[in-house]
């Protein structure tokens, strides 16, 4: 009795020891991010003579290469490139160097960065009582799938004075000798359905 309680002890210093090293470590990696994230801060900060807000996207909006840059989350865009990447990512492109003028801010604010369509885009689309999604049509526009086919759909109308189709004799022959074949079939088959030898 006397040892379960001694080794109770024992794992109870063990595990409370574990927990104040865990919680140490915890706080040396918060202060080392928190640090991280104050640098990075830092530089990012913008030349306001080359960067400008646009405030119908949300972002900062480069004049002369066309990137733009989320202060959030710290990544930058581009049309050309086409995804957010990192600063490192960013300046290394040979699009961001480039002094080629763009014409102004093209990107639309989204819920996230990888959404492209506005909140306004989406509200016209409901004003103009379309409805929101894909639009999906039928392969067959002809055939409806559950209602009487038309008139239309159902074939050629025959005309009164239209003469019927001139018939050689080796195709009578021909069709004569496939309805034959097709009748022994039908008869060979009769008993493997199971159907015309019952014993009631």
């Amino acid at each position: 009795m006397r040892k379960d309680n001694i080794a109770k002890e024992k794992e109870q210093k063990e595990t409370a020891r574990a927990i104040e090293q865990i919680e140490a470590k915890a706080q040396r990696s918060y202060q080392k991010d928190k640090a991280k994230f104050e640098e990075t801060r830092e530089s990012h900060e913008l030349d306001d003579q080359e960067w400008e807000f646009d405030s119908s996207s949300g972002y900062y909006y480069h004049k002369t290469n066309g990137f733009y840059y989320d202060q959030k989350s710290g990544f930058y865009y581009s049309d050309t490139m086409g995804k957010w990447v990192t600063q490192e990512e960013a300046y290394a492109s040979p699009h961001f160097t480039s002094n080629a003028r763009h014409n102004g801010p093209t990107v639309k604010k989204s819920l996230s960065t990888s959404q492209s369509k506005s909140d306004g885009n989406q509200a016209n689309k409901f004003n103009n009582r379309s409805s929101p999604g894909p639009v999906v049509t039928t392969l067959n526009p002809k055939r409806n799938v559950k209602a009487a086919p038309s008139s239309l759909a159902v074939g050629k109308r025959k005309r009164p004075g239209e003469k019927s189709k001139v018939i050689s004799d080796e195709e009578k022959a021909a069709l004569k000798a496939r309805e034959a074949a097709r009748k022994r079939v039908q008869e060979r088959e009769k008993p493997l359905l199971g159907l015309y030898n019952k014993p009631y």
